[in-house]
């Protein structure tokens, strides 16, 4: 059952006793077995793995307790605002969205979460691995998570698959074949665990080439079906070219893309869009 967003949870201990255990393998099991901890090339790797760790812990960390994004109080959409070029009106109706249950309008791209039980900036899902929304704040530092993650998982099967070729027992040593089982334990676990991360990580970058959230992008198969019916094209209005979309979520400066203390970029309340309509001022 999930807790309420900000509280330590099992799918969260889960995730870092998953990290914990890994790390243990790789570096106490598998590294000694193929290269030696008395080695440069053992010690490297330890070196180089603990970093991965600790960064992924880090980033894991941050994406568990940064708030996604509060919509403002006060916040009421201005309609003859000009740098606004389009407002999200509702399906039935065509009335600005408001949200009933938090009493206040929705900015553009904001969802209600039924577990957190409030608005998010820019929503793309609710995580129950981090207890959690992914939304405006947070996702950028969740998708660096989900990198590092995915690079710690390939980086160990490399790890593991050496520790458990080279362990193989060439002597009657005592403990040779308990290390070995632990280490293809492991690998055996790494495997859809590496598999999963990589999807998820594919999927997100697909979304961040479009300027879509994963809420986004089921709401645009809906509206595509519904435009091709009319017999009209349907365009994503926040997709502004696979560079433009990639500095909206990332930020202005590529160096700091994978860096997790880095801000994300805009209020979560006003968007660029595709519609050829240049904000006078950026979003701060």
């Amino acid at each position: 059952m999930a807790g309420r967003p900000g509280y330590v949870t099992v799918p969260i201990l889960s995730v870092l006793a998953a990290i914990g255990y890994v790390y243990y393998t790789a570096v106490f099991l598998a590294i000694p077995a193929w290269l030696g901890l008395a080695t440069a090339a053992g010690v490297a790797n330890v070196v180089a793995f603990t970093a991965l760790a600790a960064a992924c812990v880090a980033t894991y960390a941050v994406a568990v307790s940064r708030d996604p994004g509060r919509v403002p109080p006060a916040f009421v959409p201005d309609v003859e605002d000009p740098e606004s070029p389009i407002h999200e009106i509702k399906r039935k109706g065509g009335d600005l969205r408001y949200c009933q249950k938090c009493s206040h309008y929705k900015p553009p791209r904001a969802h209600h979460c039924r577990v957190c039980k409030r608005c998010v900036l820019r929503m793309d899902h609710h995580c129950i691995w981090i207890n959690n929304c992914v939304g405006h704040e947070n996702y950028k530092i969740f998708l660096v998570f989900v990198l590092y993650a995915v690079i710690a998982s390939l980086y160990s099967m490399v790890l593991i698959i050496g520790g458990a070729v080279h362990s193989l027992p060439k002597n009657e040593q005592l403990g040779s074949d308990s290390s070995r089982t632990s280490i293809i334990i492991c690998g055996v676990f790494l495997c859809p665990l590496a598999l999963a991360l990589t999807i998820l990580l594919c999927w997100h970058v697909y979304l961040i080439f479009h300027n879509k959230t994963t809420i986004e992008y089921h709401e645009g198969v809906r509206a595509m079906w519904l435009a091709e019916k009319a017999g009209n094209l349907y365009h994503h209005p926040y997709d502004l070219g696979v560079y433009e979309n990639l500095i909206s979520v990332l930020g202005p400066n590529i160096f700091c893309w994978l860096c997790p203390i880095s801000k994300n970029t805009g209020n979560g309340i006003r968007f660029r869009t595709s519609y050829g309509i240049p904000l006078s001022t950026p979003p701060t």
